[in-house]
């Protein structure tokens, strides 16, 4: 029955159990509930996050869509899952490891709303990738070239991307470095302040990320790493629909969920 192929899927991305879990539960073979998860994954990765009822977005195009029709404000932010190393001797051995965590891991790109609820998850690439190399590779700055007026926040990481959109991408201002700065330091108080808005107002897109790796299927990925991008979309469809059931007017970050 379909019903059983999802709770399958479910307990399987919620909770990290193996195959044999669901298998025992439903009294069929380990190999039954391997084909019903491939097959329910890609569906759930496809319905795209919820922003109403009866509204989802599915591609970062309709994103910003929605945001520059809505005039609404998003966070933009990037997040390493680690994945399992490949085989010694392969070609791509090395694309996978991050030069920030120092592990194997596939790096997703995620958009948020200013209250923490993912608008958008997508762009999976091999940790090696810079997160402003993703944005660029994602098609975002063209998508941005049609349109003006959107404000989207990002860290450090994007910084060069205000230029490309016309200033519609903010990122925190430069480090200053050089000789006798200390003799300045109404300068260095501005803009470290400056910089402390700036992370402030980004707190959201962490509290989401934090709140997407609460499902376990994310907090290590144990399949194949061809699967990890409709494993991630899959978890972020289901999630925002929780969001907007649990939240539909919220105001504020979300708190961490109780697994």
């Amino acid at each position: 029955m379909f019903i059983d192929r999802l709770l399958a899927t479910l307990a399987h991305l919620r909770h990290g159990v193996t195959h044999d879990v669901p298998a025992c539960w439903f009294g069929v073979d380990r190999s039954t509930v391997t084909r019903a998860i491939h097959q329910i994954r890609p569906l759930l990765a496809e319905r795209g996050c919820s922003i109403a009822a009866g509204r989802r977005l599915r591609t970062l195009a309709d994103v910003v869509s929605h945001l520059g029709n809505s005039g609404q404000e998003a966070i933009l932010d990037a997040t390493e899952i680690r994945v399992r190393r490949p085989a010694a001797g392969a070609l791509e051995r090395n694309r996978f490891v991050s030069g920030k965590s120092r592990m194997n891991a596939m790096k997703t790109m995620i958009l948020t709303d200013l209250q923490g609820r993912l608008l958008w998850c997508g762009e999976t690439r091999p940790g090696s990738v810079a997160d402003i190399t993703q944005a660029r590779q994602s098609g975002l700055v063209d998508l941005l070239s049609d349109t003006r007026g959107l404000q989207i926040l990002a860290d450090a990481g994007y910084q060069g991307l205000g230029g490309q959109t016309g200033g519609q991408v903010l990122t925190p201002p430069h480090r200053r470095r050089g000789r006798n700065l200390e003799h300045v330091q109404w300068l260095m108080a501005h803009h470290d302040a400056a910089r402390h808005a700036h992370s402030s107002r980004r707190i959201p897109v962490e509290h989401g990320i934090a709140h997407l790796k609460n499902w376990r299927a994310l907090a290590r990925h144990h399949g194949r790493r061809d699967q990890l991008p409709n494993t991630v979309r899959a978890v972020a469809a289901l999630l925002s629909d929780q969001q907007r059931a649990d939240h539909p007017t919220a105001s504020a970050p979300f708190g961490r969920q109780e697994a």
